[in-house]
């Protein structure tokens, strides 16, 4: 899975996520008001029994992977089902069981077919429009690339060549640049076909 930040593609989502029945004892859900730690909250509730949908963020695994047998160049890849060509960093769930680092090795894997070297933390990321939380990953692989049935297509470009996105992990991308000595450059509108890598 890759990264969803671009605006036509998180117009389909919402970030409070409303679920429709208990999870304990089946009955309907009710947006309810409830005094919790910090005073009175509104949330989907059972009425019967009691139950909470919390609605936490969800952590997703991002990767700035770089290609260590092509010279150091980024993969950036499209997700088959967005609209025109954007790109973006490759992305994931974690599985249970697996730690981040484990996941995000096993992303690139699973969607690149790139081995994973050296998995190294960038840092932590919201992104609130799509209730997330995204742990962002410096990915050093290599290996013949071989696509998911989920991704499009690639591109690979010198870091110097990259673009960054004011959100989520063109965020990553741009701190991983600066910790590389290179100033991130920002898209002006990330919706120009001419910009080289669009968010995604």
């Amino acid at each position: 899975m890759t990264a969803r930040v671009e605006a036509r593609v998180e117009a389909r989502f919402e970030a409070r996520v409303e679920a429709r029945f208990c999870l304990a004892c089946g009955t309907a859900l009710q947006w309810l008001d409830l005094l919790e730690d910090g005073g009175l909250k509104s949330r989907q509730r059972c009425p019967a029994c009691g139950w909470t949908h919390w609605n936490n963020p969800t952590p997703v695994l991002a990767a700035v992977v770089e290609c260590v047998d092509r010279d150091g160049q980024v993969l950036l890849a499209r997700n088959a089902a967005w609209p025109g060509r954007m790109f973006a960093l490759i992305t994931g769930f974690m599985e249970a069981g697996e730690t981040a680092q484990q996941g995000i090795a096993r992303e690139v894997l699973e969607e690149t077919a790139l081995q994973a070297q050296r998995v190294s933390l960038i840092g932590v990321y919201e992104f609130q429009r799509m209730n997330q939380l995204i742990v962002a990953y410096h990915v050093q692989a290599a290996g013949d690339i071989t696509l998911s049935a989920e991704l499009a297509e690639y591109k690979l470009f010198a870091p110097q060549a990259l673009r960054c996105w004011q959100a989520g992990t063109g965020l990553a991308l741009a701190d991983w640049l600066r910790g590389r000595g290179i100033e991130p450059r920002f898209m002006e509108n990330p919706q120009n076909p001419e910009d080289p890598a669009k968010p995604a």
